[in-house]
């Protein structure tokens, strides 16, 4: 595979680009002088020109391509706009202060988006709703229908997801392992770090000290995820902290699991209340109960899209450690066409 190119000769500039370059996780092939770009030129993938090569490289002639970029740590030089048009850049880049821009630049080139995975949050309207167990669910039927899936736990006081899928003693990191990272990771480096059973990839939380989850953690996994994931599920918290938004903020559609009776819903509405500041697409998933499913979806002002099933044996199962039982059961069967509902509407 190809490499980013960066054709410079200024060793200050240089030492500054493969510093950017190891945070990306990327290396760089390098043309001390314009004549040595010629061979690497059509093939790399980004190319990244100093601007003490610019005005040599423009006299070479080489043929337009996309993705060239002029680099400088010049700050508001009218003259590199100049260099700019003459090579083909789009952009000028300053450093430092650009110096995330480019690490972004240069994953992207190195990993380009290969999916365009959909954000699903789960929330529940208040304790044991179910919404865990349906975040579970839901990730794994479509991990079973061959859709690459991420499933991540954001809540740091639900015991850990990897408990519902019975894969509490897989190997792989869970949230503080990571939840210091920011800035752009790729989706295999993820995929490769967590614990992975087939199509499915889980980021849960271990049994240890619960922390929150950081904004920039969260959006650095979500940007991975939807680069390499078909789809994306997050187990939400009924309390919202930095992370929880951020995750809510990028969701296609969000689930709220809501018991059917007076206090289910009136919990539910407190809940609603917090995820209508982050995010627009809501909906009421009812639990079966004492009120008809169109008095819950009329009572919060969302629509609702289906009735949860109550589903035999449920509890026994995740109490031996078994995964939820889905398949032809009722709970598999409303599974399978929310996720078709959810895929036709992305």
């Amino acid at each position: 595979m190809h490499r980013p190119l960066a054709i410079t000769d200024d060793q200050e500039l240089l030492d500054d680009l493969l510093r950017v370059a190891a945070a990306a996780g990327v290396e760089l092939d390098v043309a001390h002088a314009a004549a040595q770009a010629r061979p690497y030129w059509s093939g790399a993938p980004l190319v990244i020109v100093g601007d003490d090569l610019a005005d040599a490289l423009a006299a070479t002639g080489p043929p337009p391509r996309q993705n060239v970029l002029l680099v400088t740590r010049a700050v508001a030089d009218p003259s590199m706009w100049r260099r700019c048009v003459a090579v083909g850049a789009r952009a000028v880049v300053e450093l430092p202060q650009a110096e995330r821009l480019l690490v972004d630049e240069l994953g992207e080139a190195a990993e380009p988006a290969t999916r365009a995975g959909m954000v699903v949050c789960v929330s529940g309207g208040r304790g044991g709703a179910g919404a865990t167990v349906l975040a579970a669910s839901l990730a794994l039927t479509a991990s079973r229908r061959g859709l690459r899936t991420l499933l991540v736990d954001a809540d740091p006081l639900g015991g850990g997801i990897d408990v519902v899928l019975g894969q509490e003693e897989a190997t792989g990191a869970r949230w503080p392992d990571i939840a210091g990272r920011e800035g752009r990771v790729s989706f295999a480096a993820l995929q490769e770090a967590l614990p992975t059973f087939g199509e499915l990839t889980v980021l849960s939380w271990h049994r240890g000290e619960p922390a929150a989850i950081p904004r920039q953690a969260m959006r650095a996994v979500l940007d991975a995820a939807r680069r390499g994931c078909d789809l994306v599920v997050v187990d939400l918290p009924r309390h919202l902290d930095d992370g929880e938004a951020e995750a809510l903020s990028r969701a296609a559609t969000t689930l709220l699991v809501v018991r059917s009776d007076v206090r289910g819903v009136l919990a539910a509405g407190q809940v609603l209340a917090q995820l209508r500041r982050h995010t627009a697409d809501l909906r009421v998933v009812p639990r079966p109960g004492a009120l008809a499913p169109d008095v819950v979806a009329a009572s919060l002002g969302i629509r609702g899209t289906g009735v949860l099933p109550e589903q035999r044996g449920l509890a026994e199962a995740l109490d031996r450690g078994a995964p939820p039982p889905l398949g032809r059961t009722p709970l598999g069967r409303f599974c399978s066409t929310l996720l078709e509902t959810l895929t036709e509407a992305a």
